[in-house]
Order: structure tokens, then C-alpha cells, then sequence
């Protein structure tokens, strides 16, 4: 033995009792995975998911100004979240060229609709002698889930629904108004980041 070393005898008592613990600890990490893969599963629900439709062979070009129209059956969710939402989303199409109109002329007419309490029924704005809903009828859905937000642009000439999106998880109230205001404008932004939609370009 060298100076200042010291060494015991393992009693079979001992060496019992951890290869319990190896074994329970080889037990339980399957389980710690297990939750692990759940927590991780539950924070991917909980995301916003954005989904987009228009309509094909649309020239989106010559989409200038744009004014605010109201949908039939839409239930804002208080007045404040209502400015809030028009003011998300004016911002962005602001930063994309867009000009906001009150006059009776505008090429292009914006409605949104949400959900905050309970599942509603998507509804049209209708124009005149009716909406014709062209190549995107089979593709829009009739259900806004909780929290989640769509917007709905119309071409006021050709009466028919151009471009559709929503987010989800977007309209949960929080009690934080500050945090519940950053998620409505992530939101919006990731919802109207492909309108317009990108144009194939023709080439040889």
C-alpha cells in the first residue's frame, strides 16, 4: 500500500444494492424518454401552423390598394383585439406595397374571421349576385378552430375569393396583453408571408 491511501472491503450487502440501483436506474430511462418525446410532442402542438390557398392563374400584380370589409356572422373578439388584428395585419401588407383605402374603389377587399371560445363555421363575403368560388371551392375549409385566425382577400371585379390563410394558435389569451400582442404579430406575418404568392417565372 502506498502512504496516505486508504482502501475497504465491499460487503455483498453493498455490492447488492447497487447493482439495484443500476437496474432501476436502466428501468426508469425509458420512462424519462418516453416524457421527454411527449414534452417535446405537446410544444410542437402547441405552435402556430399556417395554411394558405388561392386561387390558380390569379395576376396578383396588379393588386395595388386594398380596403377592410366585414364578414357575415364574424364574432370579434372584443374591440381592442379587433384594432389589434387590423393593425397586425395592415403592417405587413404596408411593408409588402399595399395601400389601405376607405373610398369606394379598391382592388382588392380584406376580411378576417376567428375564433376564440368555441369552433365556427367559415363564412363568404358575398358580393352582389354571389361569390363565385372558381378552382379553390373544394379546398376551403368551413371550420375556424380555437384561436385561430383567417384572412380572406376578395377581387371586387371578378367577385370570387383570391387568397385564403390561417393560423392557429394565434387568438389564446394569455392575460399578458404584451405577449399576447407579439403572438398575434408573429402570426401575422407568418400567415401573410406567401400573399402574394409567389409567380412561376417563364423561361426556355
Amino acid at each position: 500500500m502506498h502512504e496516505g491511501s486508504s482502501f475497504r472491503g465491499v460487503s455483498l450487502h453493498e455490492l447488492e444494492e447497487a447493482e439495484m440501483d443500476a437496474k432501476l436506474g436502466r428501468g426508469l430511462f425509458p420512462f424519462l424518454l418516453l416524457g421527454a418525446l411527449l414534452l417535446a410532442s405537446a410544444t410542437t402542438v402547441a405552435g402556430q401552423q399556417v395554411t394558405y390557398n388561392f386561387m390558380p392563374g390569379t395576376n396578383f400584380s396588379q393588386y395595388h390598394t386594398y380596403k377592410w370589409v366585414q364578414i357575415p356572422s364574424n364574432v370579434h373578439p372584443n374591440q381592442i383585439v379587433n384594432q389589434e388584428i387590423i393593425e397586425a395585419i395592415n403592417n405587413v401588407l404596408a411593408s409588402k406595397g399595399f395601400t389601405l383605402t376607405t373610398g369606394e374603389k379598391a382592388d382588392l377587399y380584406v376580411g378576417y374571421q376567428c375564433s376564440v371560445d368555441q369552433e365556427r363555421q367559415w363564412n363568404a363575403w358575398g358580393m352582389g349576385g354571389g361569390l363565385r368560388w372558381g378552382g379553390m371551392g373544394s379546398a376551403t375549409s368551413s371550420t375556424i378552430t380555437n384561436g385561430t385566425l383567417a384572412v380572406d382577400f376578395y377581387d371586387p371585379t371578378s367577385q370570387q375569393l383570391i387568397w385564403r390563410g390561417q393560423a392557429t394558435n394565434t387568438l389564446n389569451p394569455s392575460g399578458n396583453q404584451e405577449k399576447d400582442m407579439q403572438r398575434l404579430n408573429k402570426a401575422v406575418q407568418k400567415l401573410l408571408k406567401n400573399f402574394p404568392p409567389q409567380q412561376k417565372k417563364s423561361g426556355w
